[in-house]
């Protein structure tokens, strides 16, 4: 399929301009191509050529022309003509497979790491899509049929998610069988709800925090309940967050501040002012995404503020 006939699609909705077909094209789950600027004013060009699409400048004061693209009949006529013929089968491409191939080579811990870092990816990405769902953000929504289609589009990138998760717990069984130990709650974790607000509490954890996949863990957790901010304990943190050279503790607050996760853990103060660990919490206790308290009470204070 061309990404012509995508741009004809969206601009049977409603006309648009050059930058918000790429915005479109970024937020999109299933129109999957890069959207750079070279490939969309390309295929525009390549529209107005066939008298699909027209444009009109517009002027602004004090800002750069827009130049808003329009559909033609010839274009509305072109797309139908692509709608009424026959779809093609689903391709399957995925990256992971071709890792997955070779691993023969690495050790059941190995392979098994690299199954659970896989398995943390689909979550992410199972809740990323629940969430713009609920957002319901670029969808035409002009009739109740147009809007069940779009449900239904959205409905089958999620089971899509959750078939790829079932299938790596049916891998794992298969691979490792009775090897290994059943799997284990990760966290020990309790829902905070102060009035209107709501944070995540970890209080302990069968292995310490340390990777950035465990940050993941932490972040798909948050979705999944729907809060945004976290309660981390001490006790939950390897000896690794406070060392600054080992760049645990940077990688992890990275990762709360790429995924929007207010975070703060409760840290002893003699730990908090401990070599230059001290200069890092100082900095951090500036900012908005990430803190450390010596109580429970300082953490539960500026999460819900």
């Amino acid at each position: 399929m061309s990404i012509l006939l995508a741009i004809l699609g969206i601009l049977s909705w409603k006309p648009i301009t050059g930058y918000e077909l790429k915005k479109i094209f970024e937020d999109s789950s299933f129109m999957y191509w890069s959207g750079n600027n070279n490939q969309i004013y390309k295929a525009l060009t390549n529209l107005e050529d066939e008298d699909f699409v027209t444009n009109q400048v517009i002027h602004q004061d004090n800002s750069p022309l827009k130049k808003i693209y329009t559909i033609t009949e010839e274009g509305l006529k072109e797309l139908k003509k692509w709608l009424l013929s026959s779809p093609e089968a689903p391709e399957i491409k995925k990256t992971f497979l071709v890792q997955f191939a070779w691993s023969d080579m690495l050790s059941n811990q190995e392979l098994s790491e690299l199954l659970s870092e896989y398995e943390n990816e689909i979550k992410l990405q199972l809740i990323m899509e629940k969430e713009k769902y609920r957002r319901a953000r670029n969808s035409p929504n002009r009739s109740a049929r147009e809007s069940l289609i779009w449900e239904m589009i959205s409905e089958n990138i999620i089971s899509n998610y959750k078939n790829e998760l079932n299938w790596v717990h049916e891998t794992r069984q298969k691979l490792f069988g009775n090897d290994v130990e059943e799997e284990k709650e990760k966290m020990n974790y309790q829902i905070r709800k102060i009035g209107s607000k709501k944070y995540i509490e970890v209080i302990s954890t069968t292995e310490s925090i340390s990777t950035e996949n465990d940050a993941l863990d932490l972040i798909a957790l948050c979705w999944e309940h729907e809060a945004n901010a976290l309660m981390i304990h001490y006790e939950t943190l390897s000896e690794d967050f406070f060392k600054l050279k080992t760049k645990v503790a940077s990688n992890i607050i990275q990762k709360f501040i790429n995924y929007g996760i207010k975070a703060a853990a409760i840290v002893p103060q003699e730990t908090i002012q401990k070599g230059r660990f001290k200069e890092m919490a100082l900095e951090t206790n500036k900012g908005n995404h990430f803190r450390l308290y010596e109580s429970k009470e300082e953490v539960e204070k500026w999460l819900l503020k």
